[in-house]
Order: structure tokens, then sequence, then C-alpha cells
């Protein structure tokens, strides 16, 4: 059992040059809705600027928004989170992303991929249960 009682803290934000961020922004307020710390950084982030954000704010979770291919920056993220030191970082990815590419995602390390219509009430739980994990490998319980 984790002894860290802040609530879970998720970075949502949007890499490459998609600047659709409606659905990140409606998944950000629900998740601060839940009780989880929110920083949402909106579109247009590149991956330095992503791993930044995330050391500085010492997230459990990052949420990557994609609707026009730009979960496919997601596997160089992966390896910046690794050489940087964050590998204990969980990410999750939502929206447009093909069944061969979801496998492409997980396959690097991704949690889950969420596509369009997957419920609030499924990635709410999900991200709690990712969160509470990282912090427990974290702590080596």
């Amino acid at each position: 059992m984790t002894t860290d009682l802040r609530p879970p803290k998720v970075l949502m934000t949007k890499i490459g040059l998609d600047g659709h961020d409606r659905g990140g922004r409606v998944v950000a307020t629900y998740l601060r809705d839940a009780g989880m710390e929110v920083v949402f950084t909106g579109p247009w982030k590149s991956i330095p600027e992503v791993i930044a954000t995330a050391q500085e704010e010492d997230v459990d979770v990052i949420g990557i928004s994609s609707l026009a291919s730009d979960h496919l920056l997601v596997p160089k993220l992966m390896a910046a989170l690794r050489e940087n030191g964050l590998d204990h970082v969980g990410v999750v990815v939502g929206g447009i992303v093909p069944d061969r590419d979801e496998r492409d995602l997980l396959a690097v390390g991704v949690a889950r991929v969420f596509h369009p219509g997957a419920s609030l009430d499924e990635i709410v739980p999900f991200v709690d249960r990712l969160a509470k994990n990282v912090r427990q490998r974290r702590q080596g319980l």
C-alpha cells in the first residue's frame, strides 16, 4: 500500500502539430473533477517540452491526445522518458489511433490507448489505478 496521500498527478498534453484539443480538455476536466491534479499544456508541445514539464511537475501519468497522427511521435516520447530517468511515468494515449499503430504503442510501453467513444467511466478509474501503480513502483512496494 502506498503511503503517498497526494492525489494522482496527470500531465495532459498534445505533441506535434495537431491543434485539436477538445477531447483532451474534456478528459482533463473529468480527471480533475475526480480529484486528480491535472497539468494541462494545450497543443503544439515538443517532446523536450513534455519531458521538462513531466520532470518539473513530478507527474505520475502523461496523457497524450491525438487526432491527426501525432500518436506516431509517442515512441520517441517513450524513448525520451527512458533517457531522462522517467520510465516509471505511466503513459496513455487517446484519440484516433489505427489498430496497427495501437499495437506499436503498447509494444513501446504505452499503458493504454483510448479510442473515440471510450467512456469517461472507463478512462478515469484506469488513470487513477495507473497513477497509484506508478507511485507504488517508485516507492519499491
